[in-house]
């Protein structure tokens, strides 16, 4: 529960003019991280870590569309701190519960608006708020993070972008290891950033509880070195229909401000976490701590599961006595698949809708959905449908309607590649709609997770992440293993993670091509077995052909007994861009995955976190020669009891994945 604490109390009467600047202190709650918010010529936050200053003092505002700024010369009215510490339900997370402890502290200024900061042990995020009349026009925002030196950063530049427009991008890229100073001024960076923030320490920028507002991206600060500043989209004037199949909305013009919003209402957080345990990162729960409580009275409803996906493997199936593609007999047959091995849904990815009609009612002769719904209905199988963004949302109440009530159990929702205003509001839109409905909604071609899935629980799953898909046509150049051992320290914070996992051709360094129709991964097979662990992804797609694993029926039978949300989430080793081991608990079983770079990895696992008493385990360990070819590996059934260690070799681009069930 939540408790107040008159740690201080100030209520300051301000005549005239303005009074000299203002400092106010605050901790987080074990003391090590301090903040100090200067109120004055400019409103401004720093924050330090166990005494040592990682960020120097940032300016903050708002613009508003008729000139005044909120930031500023402002006049204190009062500030108080509160405590809280509270246990939130998370039941479709990395943990069922959350411990949610801080230290708040809340400035109100004249002119009906504030500032409130929080400290975690983990971190800092501040957040404006107002409270006015009638509705509000922010022309622009500051958000400056001034590092005090230059640090090396994990930057996610956008990529290529709709018509050239860097404000239109499907938020998917690698990450440049770089120097703050050597950030190329012309590229937007999305987030979640990771920088060192000194010897050994990271601070990673996100944000939380974005709401009918725009999406930060970080660019250089042209006149302050070693600063990253906020870019915000400004909202659409003029949109046209395009993009991919015409299923996109394109932006052609844009207003001159970036939010038009209610008057009275808090924005978004902005996020610096702070460790110096990269393994830490790997588990954050903070993006969800700042998320707003849940609007779902009912949640039984929701569940969580894994996937039979087409897409990938381009409906590649053979041994059948049916042309396979998208069709009736296709579908059957990953229905029939999906039932036989426990696996909850199967996808219809693009091409059941009538191409280019960006109309959801208009499905091809080949497809009967109502069919495909009874047969997997009959099977223990639900049917999930994919749809391009303008295609959803032109008719979303209708199509949501009908699709429900034929049985579909949810969406996956693509294209969107914006996160202005106007497309932050669809989200939400779409999140609400759905969940009245009924249905699961599975994000793909957006930004980063904000925390929606607190508060829309029925948005089990994100994209915005350089996935395995991207292996189906990039280059050799392209370094898959190196981003598996980046993305999970930065893009994970912010939320669950489409990734798409689960080849079975696994390409050992040297090895890999792209091949649309016969695709493979980068790393060997049990790197692959090791990412249903490592990622979180609470819908969770079998990337490969229904063929491809009833050929490997070991690491199949493996793959579909993992779950897809967790009771309790352990990180156990970690450097980011270098290696990554979780330990994850659902009921009395556990399950750990591994995973390193291109350097292979002689690793010490340490069961000390386990409950004592013995456990089975089943260990899926790298070959002796999975570092030439990659699915070689071998099954291993061992005793192991709470305390003990195993030493564990992990070739290069390896891993390992391992269940524990208590005897």
């Amino acid at each position: 529960m939540k408790r107040t604490i008159p740690l201080i109390l100030v209520l300051l009467i301000v005549c005239g003019a303005i009074d000299a600047q203002k400092k106010f202190n605050i901790s987080s709650p074990d003391g090590r991280l301090t903040a100090e918010v200067v109120v004055g010529k400019q409103l401004t936050w720093s924050l330090a870590h166990d005494g040592e200053q990682l960020i120097q003092p940032s300016p903050v505002s708002l613009t508003l569309a008729d000139g005044e700024q909120l930031g500023p010369d402002a006049r204190v009215r009062h500030a108080k701190q509160e405590s809280a510490d509270e246990t939130i339900s998370s039941p479709f997370w990395i943990s069922s519960e959350v411990r949610n402890t801080y230290n708040e502290l809340a400035i109100s200024f004249r002119g009906d608006w504030g500032i409130t900061f929080r400290l975690y042990d983990d971190g800092l995020a501040y957040r404006f708020r107002t409270s006015r009349k009638g509705t509000l026009t922010i022309a622009a925002e500051e958000a400056n993070f001034r590092f005090t030196g230059d640090r090396t950063a994990w930057v996610p530049y956008v990529k290529g972008g709709l018509g050239g427009d860097q404000l239109q991008s499907s938020f998917e890229n690698t990450y440049v290891h770089t120097p703050l100073s050597q950030i190329d001024r012309e590229r937007l960076i999305f987030l979640p950033l990771l920088a060192d923030a000194s010897e050994g320490k990271r601070l990673l920028i996100t944000e939380a509880d974005l709401e009918s507002y725009p999406g930060m991206y970080l660019t250089p600060d042209k006149q302050t070195p070693n600063t990253l500043r906020g870019l915000f989209a400004r909202v659409p004037a003029a949109v046209e229909q395009g993009g991919h199949n015409m299923l996109q909305m394109r932006v052609t013009e844009r207003e001159e401000y970036i939010a038009k919003t209610e008057g009275s209402r808090s924005f978004p957080w902005r996020v610096c976490l702070v460790t110096d345990n990269d393994a830490s990162l790997a588990a954050s729960d903070m993006v969800y701590r700042l998320a707003s409580p849940s609007r779902l009275a009912d949640t039984s409803w929701i569940k969580p599961g894994k996937v039979a996906w087409e897409w990938w493997n381009d409906w590649n199936i053979h041994d059948v006595d049916f042309k396979s593609g998208i069709n009736n007999d296709t579908y059957k047959y990953y229905i029939d698949f999906a039932s036989e091995h426990g696996i909850e849904y199967v996808i219809l990815d693009e091409g059941w809708a009538v191409n280019l009609k960006a109309d959801l009612m208009q499905v091809i002769p080949e497809i009967n959905i109502p069919e495909l719904v009874a047969y997997g209905r009959d099977r223990g199988v639900g049917i999930i449908l994919w749809a391009g963004y303008h295609a959803f949302d032109r008719d979303m109440e209708e199509v949501c309607r009908h699709y429900a009530a034929m049985g579909v159990k949810g969406f996956k929702v693509d294209f969107m590649d914006r996160d202005d205003q106007e497309l932050v509001e669809f989200i939400y839109r779409a999140a609400e709609t759905a969940a009245r409905h009924k249905l699961l909604l599975d994000f793909h071609g957006i930004y980063k997770p904000t925390g929606l899935s607190r508060t829309w629980p029925n948005v089990l799953n994100f994209e915005g992440v350089h996935g395995l898909e991207q292996l189906k046509w990039s280059p050799e150049s392209i370094d898959m293993v190196n981003y598996d051992v980046t993305v999970p320290f930065i893009r994970m914070v912010a939320g669950p993670m489409d990734y798409t996992q689960g080849a079975m051709r696994n390409a050992a360094r040297g090895s890999y091509r792209p091949v649309n129709s016969e695709p493979m991964s980068q790393g060997t097979r049990c790197r692959q077995l090791a990412l249903y662990v490592v990622f979180n992804s609470p819908i969770n797609m079998l990337c490969d052909s229904p063929t491809e694993y009833m050929l490997e029926p070991e690491s199949l039978e493996f793959i579909a007994s993992i779950p897809t949300v967790w009771d309790e989430t352990v990180p156990l080793t970690g450097r980011v861009g270098e290696h990554v081991t979780l330990a994850r608990r659902s009921g009395s079983d556990w399950y750990i995955g591994g995973i390193t770079g291109w350097e292979s990895r002689d690793m010490t696992i340490d069961f000390s976190f386990l409950p004592a008493g013995q456990y089975e385990m089943t260990l899926f360990r790298d070959g002796a020669n999975a570092h030439r070819k990659g699915a070689d590996y071998r099954k291993e059934l061992r005793k192991i009891e709470s305390g003990e260690s195993i030493s564990l070799h992990l070739a290069p681009g390896g891993g390992f994945a391992a269940k524990l069930r208590k005897i």
